[in-house]
Order: structure tokens, then sequence, then C-alpha cells
């Protein structure tokens, strides 16, 4: 780094001399890993560019109708560009889908029937799933209260549990949901050799039962989806991974055309399915971000290292660790104690460029059990493919890093995060002597 950036970093930001040369010096310690990280980011781009030629995208495909959505040419590109990007026989691409938990939702609740079984075989899911399921807060509305019956079985050894897994599937059992990513918990996310592996023995077992995978988070961080390696279903969200940081909204749900057929019919209505649904103009966004993905998202799992060899050189616990195979964008520190993760998740929001002078403080979030902190800075609001970090306020005091659409921005967000845990006596100050 030379005079004239630190001297910004300094002036402008009120940055530590030494926080600034502990993580330039602990930077030197992660280079060697962005070469894999790039290798993936260049299949990645080629397969995207290779879809939309395949799927013949015209200028034309930009326009957009009103009303009911009839003869939406743009919404039906889009989504035969997403089939073919995930190796799929049919996509459900929409900006009226809101989260990553909605998409979700949508497929199961599309799928299971009331006194159908389905079973969550990575532990306990997301919080906010949770209350879709019925497992935390108000049952009402809930898959439970629909007469469709849960269970889980927890990771071994961080792996899937497929003994474990086969033992339970009963008659009635039709679905198994796979969250790949961490979630709020403290576990790595499970890598595609993992569900490949769990996805090929339960398929021998049963070869009907569905296997759905949870997507958020990991989408272009491998070479290799879960609907590659024999996911039938999968969902997640635009304003992560694969809308690269322009898609203004949306999930998409793609698998087996069977599959997201039922899936379409809950999302408007049967008969309706996937023929209505307006795209408000969003076509172009939705398209120029999934080209843009791959790049960001390498771009992000950069920032994540960063993060992750300079809080782990300060003592503290990472989840993963710098040269586990990884399969989402997340970087959790374990911080022990609610001040850290507060004071860490100012740091990331000082460093934001929308929303710079907010602070934030754990709230009271719809569909979450705790106290939750975000910081969360971006030009499309609650982008997690955008700089930002989160974390539930319970023991053991993780904060969740994950996003940035450049990796300078995510090092500008190490250096704040860990000035202002410096300036409020949270870090052992002998740890930053070089």
């Amino acid at each position: 780094m030379d005079k004239d950036t630190i001297n910004i970093l300094c002036k402008h930001y009120g940055i530590n001399k030494k926080i600034i040369n502990f993580v330039c010096s602990k930077e030197g310690l992660i280079r060697d890993n962005f070469v894999e990280i790039d290798k993936i980011k260049e299949y990645n781009q080629l397969k995207i560019i290779h879809s939309m030629q395949k799927a013949k995208l015209s200028s034309t495909d930009f326009n957009w109708t009103t009303g009911y959505g009839y003869g939406d040419i743009g919404r039906d590109k889009v989504e035969e560009i997403y089939s073919y990007v995930f190796n799929t026989e049919d996509a459900l691409v929409r900006p009226t889908i809101v989260s990553g938990t909605h998409a979700i939702t949508l497929t199961l609740s599309g799928l299971l029937r009331p006194n159908d079984e389905f079973i969550s075989i990575t532990g306990s899911p997301y919080d906010t799933l949770q209350r879709v399921i019925g497992v935390k807060g108000d049952t009402n509305g809930t898959l439970l209260d629909y007469g469709i019956k849960y269970k889980e079985i927890p990771l071994k050894d961080e792996k899937i549990d497929i003994d474990q897994v086969i033992n339970n599937i009963s008659k009635t059992t039709r679905l198994l949901l796979i969250q790949r990513s961490t979630g709020y918990s403290d576990r790595r996310a499970v890598t595609i050799d993992e569900m490949k592996v769990a996805i090929n023995r339960i398929k021998d077992y049963n070869e009907d039962i569905i296997i759905m995978v949870d997507n958020c988070y990991g989408e272009f961080v491998e070479k290799l989806e879960p609907s590659d390696i024999g996911a039938d279903i999968i969902a997640g969200s635009l304003i992560k991974n694969p809308g690269g940081g322009l898609a203004l909204a949306g999930g998409y749900i793609v698998g087996k055309s069977s599959l997201v057929e039922q899936v379409a019919n809950r999302s408007t209505a049967p008969g309706l399915g996937k023929d209505c649904g307006l795209t408000f103009g969003t076509t172009r966004t939705t398209l120029q971000g999934l080209f843009l993905a791959p790049h960001i998202v390498a771009e992000a799992i950069k920032g994540a290292l960063l993060v992750g060899i300079v809080y782990k050189e300060l003592g503290f616990e990472i989840i993963p660790e710098i040269e586990d195979v990884r399969s989402d964008i997340i970087q959790a520190v374990k911080f022990n104690s609610p001040d850290r993760v507060v004071e860490f998740c100012k740091g990331i929001q000082m460093a934001s460029v929308v929303d710079s002078f907010v602070t934030p403080l754990p709230w009271e979030m719809p569909g979450y059990e705790d106290e939750v902190i975000m910081a969360a800075g971006g030009f499309i609001d609650g982008s997690s493919i955008e700089l930002s970090s989160d974390g539930p306020m319970r023991e053991p005091y993780l904060a969740y890093y994950q996003g940035g659409l450049t990796y300078e921005h995510c090092k500008l967000g190490v250096m704040i995060s860990l000035n202002n845990l410096l300036n409020n006596n949270l870090i052992d100050t002998n740890r930053l002597a070089l």
C-alpha cells in the first residue's frame, strides 16, 4: 500500500496506522488462495456467457408488458437463461419473490401436502425458516398448521449424517431439505462434494424422494451447483450472489419441470402458473447482475478470507478456516462478547457507501427469535452480496460477515471494523505488533 493511500485512510477515515500495517501484513498470507478463486470465477463467467448466448438473448428482450404480464418475453428469457446456468429443466425467477426465505417457503408449500413429512438433513435451518415451519413463534399459517410433518437430523462431524437420514425416511417422507450455507450456526457451509455423496446414497435408497437445496449465499462459490449433482430443486435470492449487486429484488427456483410447475401454481394460482406475473422492467438489471455475479462473488470471497485471516491472527476462532473448501460467501468470527459483535457491525456500517452515518443496534427483527444486529449500507436495501454483516445477540456471539462488490471495499471494511474494536478496547493490542 503506497503512502498516498495510507494518508487517505488516516486522514479521511481516522484509521490507526497500526491497523493499516497489520491488515496489509496479513493480506500477504491469503494471496495464494486468490488463484483458485479466480479459476472458479472464470469458469462460472464462461458458463453464464454461454447460457445467455444459447438463449439468444436480444436487446428486445429487455422490453416488458403491463397488467397480467402475458407475453413478457424478458421474463421468459430470464427463466430460460437461469435453467441453462443451473443445468435444470425449468426455472421460476420473479422480482415479486421478496427474499430467500420467501423462495424457500414457496417451494416447500408448493410441493408438500397435508400429512407429508419433510426432513431438514443439515440440522436446524435458518431462524426465519423455523418460523415458516412453525417450530418457533406463532404457528398460525405455518407448515405445521397445514398438517405438514417435520423433523431434523443434526450434522455429524460437520457433514450430513447419511445413515441417520436414511433411517429416518418413512412412507410419508416426501422431501429432504439441505441448507447449503452456515446460516446463524457455528458450522461451515456444506460443500458440493459432500452434497453429492449424500444425494447419491439417498437416491440409491429412494429415488422418488425430493431433494431440495436452500442455495442462498452459495451460488458461483464453486464450479458446480447442487442441481448439477442430483438435487431436484433449489431456491435462492436475487439480492444475494446471483443478482451481482444489480438486481433490485427477487428470488429464483430452478429444478425439474414438474416440481417448478407446482411451485409456480403456488406463486400465482393453479392454471396460471408461470404465464402471469410482471417483471416491472427489471429484466435488464436482473441479467446484467447475473452476468457480473461470478466476478462479484469472487471479490466477496476474497474479502471474507481477509476478514478471516485478520481476526484469526488476533486470536479469534473463525468459521470456516482459511484453508477450508468454501461453499458460501460467509465468514463467521466467534467474538464471545456481545459488545464485540456490536462494535464490529458498527465498523462495517461505517465503511458502507450508503447510510455510513447510521449506527446499527440490536433489535427484534420480524422472523427472528433473538435480537439481531445488521450492518447493511448498500445500493440495494438488504443486499447481502454488498458489504454487510449481522449476528444474533446470543452465545457464543458470532458475527457473520458477507459480501462486498469490490475487494478494496472489503479491505476498508476490515480496517474500520478493527479500528472500531481497538478504539473501544475490545482487542488485545499486543497482537497488533508486527
